[in-house]
């Protein structure tokens, strides 16, 4: 099967094409460059990885969650609850307060994030990446990349949202295997790969969202626990764990 690098256009003609079929299926954000056009042929001449390559970089993972402490973590926005257990984080929906979310001190721009999740079927919840909270920005309002974890018929778990300023940049609409990939009651291992201006998510394996915007190139990682609406979706949860991140530069 021909790659990239394999076909007779230039890489500007590449990048318009792009560009054209991801707003296609309402995907709108920053137009898809023909630098980026350049990288992925030079990519594609040669394999991403190998069996050794692999191996001497697994030493360089670091846990976010480490025993049972929140160490390295600060609540922002809501007051709904965090609890962590073994390893186990578990966020807990409460009335009457905003999106909540648990927020790493450190701030991370190009990065590989790894994480499984299992969330209750009647609630929303996400994991912000390159985000921030600025008091001159909507008094500190929680804002940047989310991947999306969505329980509801949609299926669009690991879409990309952009929380408190653009709404969504790419949804799973036209994405069946993604939207399938999803595991309702279950674990699911969500992978995300932040590089320049290209941000990848994969489900359980299937690649989901495949973004170029740059409007955000660093920021914190944080787990939602969403606002709710109704007294019976109190007390639900959304637990996280096996929190693990490589960064890349």
């Amino acid at each position: 099967m021909p790659g990239v690098r394999d076909l007779d256009y230039t890489d500007e003609q590449i990048a318009d094409v792009l560009t054209f079929v991801r707003n296609a299926w309402g995907n709108q954000s920053t137009g898809v460059s023909s630098e980026l056009v350049t990288r992925i042929r030079s990519a594609d001449a040669s394999p991403a990885y190998t069996a050794a390559s692999l191996r001497a970089t697994e030493t360089d993972w670091s846990p976010l969650i480490q025993g049972n402490t929140l160490n390295g973590w600060t609540k922002l926005n809501g007051e709904a609850k965090y609890q962590v257990a073994e390893g186990v984080i578990t966020g807990i929906t409460t009335m009457n307060t905003p999106n909540t979310f648990l927020a790493t001190d450190k701030m991370y721009d190009d990065f590989i994030l790894e994480l499984s999740f299992r969330v209750d079927s009647t609630i929303n919840s996400g994991i912000q990446i390159r985000s921030n909270s600025l008091p001159e920005y909507n008094n500190g309002r929680v804002h940047g990349y989310q991947v999306e974890i969505d329980p509801s018929e949609r299926a669009w778990t690991a879409g990309i949202y952009d929380e408190g300023r653009r709404g969504w940049l790419f949804n799973l609409q036209g994405r069946p295997a993604a939207q399938r990939a999803f595991r309702q009651g279950e674990w699911n291992h969500l992978r995300v790969e932040t590089r320049d201006d290209h941000i990848r998510t994969w489900l359980n394996g299937v690649l989901a969202a495949d973004l170029i915007d740059s409007m955000t190139r660093s920021g914190f990682i944080a787990l939602q626990v969403h606002s709710i609406g109704r007294e019976e979706q109190a007390g639900r949860t959304v637990e996280w764990k096996d929190i693990r991140i490589r960064e890349l530069n």
